[in-house]
């Protein structure tokens, strides 16, 4: 009996038929992400931006703040599609407020995370540091919160949107002279970048007006400062400038100057003028002490909005306020930088050059051929642990 060929063949092309069938319907089922109607989304590759923050030491209690707000933008901007379909994502080091700890961090983004641009330092010994690097590697460095004046125009890859402390020290130094009439100051300076940026300027604008500094040094690994302040005590000057990195530093310092039974009138810098708590706990030291900040606008919409958003989310009030408005704007103002010009550090760098009356948290954002932001701090006066704007 012959085989019956035509039959088999039929069947043959019937079974190859449904196995096609089949094939295309688990292929669909896996490109729709195994479930009927649901489409899977191309997952696209992350724009990677490098973070250098203070995660550990003195100044750790900026880097908490500072990260918490970077989320709440990054994650905004992420939820809307990110940069032009990409997410955003931070990849965080430990600068630990030092220059050496700041220069391996940055080393390690540029060479290993390939960055191009990074956001920091938090510090100005970090951002120092971390410039001759990133400039070498062509790579963007924006801080939103480095304010010593020796960055002012270090390199065309370094840009900030936190106003130097030229204007701080200058402020501090009229108010005092000019307004107060004191001749003679105390200071006690922390033998760190920022610290010593901020003496510069003021012992620069308070001399040329005649005034006389009285100056004591001392180291960050420093506790006690008795010697010091005994100098500075005995120098009968009309005010005594505290002037340090952290907010724990001059913490040091309050209990000591009470230990002395010392009452001066006090000045601190902004770095510890941020610190609400702090200047609530010494109110009583503090009383009618000054100090000089980048205020913040609470009629603002983007920074009352951005206050609600930082409680909603970590149950605490933003702390040091003057920096997170400038933190939030600095991922938002990275966002803009990429869509205009793209991810590479040399064009982003140029671009900061021709940000003006940008819309921020922090006012109105315009940068200088130099890379500083162009503004100043506002003068305040402590009463009953609070601050306020100071009025001659």
């Amino acid at each position: 009996m012959e085989p019956d060929t035509q039959g088999s063949g039929a069947g043959m092309a019937k079974t190859i038929t449904w196995l096609v069938v089949l094939l295309l319907i688990v292929g669909g089922f896996v490109a729709y992400g195994g479930k009927a109607g649901t489409k899977k989304v191309e997952e696209k590759t992350p724009i990677k931006i490098g973070v250098l923050l203070p995660l550990t030491g003195d100044a750790a209690s900026y880097a908490e703040g500072a990260r918490n707000i970077y989320k709440i933008a990054v994650d905004e901007i992420n939820a809307m599609g990110g940069i032009k379909g990409q997410p955003l994502e931070l990849i965080i080091e430990d600068a630990k407020c030092n220059g050496k700890d700041a220069t391996s961090a940055a080393q390690k983004l540029v060479s290993v995370d390939k960055v191009q641009l990074i956001l920091g330092g938090f510090c100005s010994g970090e951002s120092i540091a971390a410039t001759p690097i990133a400039t070498e590697a062509k790579v963007a460095l924006f801080s939103p919160g480095s304010s010593s004046p020796d960055l002012t125009g270090i390199s065309p890859y370094f840009f900030r949107n936190y106003p130097s402390d030229a204007s701080q020290g200058r402020v501090l130094a009229d108010v005092l002279y000019t307004d107060k009439g004191f001749k003679k100051v105390a200071l006690i300076q922390e033998q760190t970048d920022y610290a010593l940026g901020v003496y510069k300027a003021f012992s620069a604008r308070f001399e040329e007006l005649g005034g006389t500094i009285v100056k004591e040094e001392v180291t960050t690994a420093s506790s006690d400062f008795r010697s010091q302040l005994t100098k500075l005590k005995a120098s009968k000057s009309d005010a005594f400038f505290i002037d340090t990195q952290t907010p724990a530093m001059s913490e040091r310092i309050f209990k000591q100057v009470q230990d002395l039974k010392w009452k001066p009138m006090i000045v601190i810098n902004d770095a510890t003028g941020g610190d609400v708590t702090l200047i609530a706990t010494y109110k009583d030291l503090l009383e009618g002490g000054i100090t000089a900040e980048f205020s913040s606008d609470p009629n603002n919409a983007k920074f009352a909005k951005l206050l609600v958003d930082y409680k909603t989310q970590f149950g605490a009030d933003m702390p040091y306020q003057a920096y997170g408005q400038t933190e939030y704007d600095a991922v938002y103002l990275i966002k803009d930088a990429i869509e205009a010009v793209g991810y590479n550090g040399e064009k982003i760098a140029a671009w900061s050059r021709i940000v003006k009356d940008w819309e921020g948290a922090s006012g109105k954002i315009t940068i200088g051929e130099n890379g500083d932001r162009i503004g100043g701090h506002t003068v305040e006066v402590i009463k009953a642990g609070k601050k306020e704007v100071y009025v001659k």
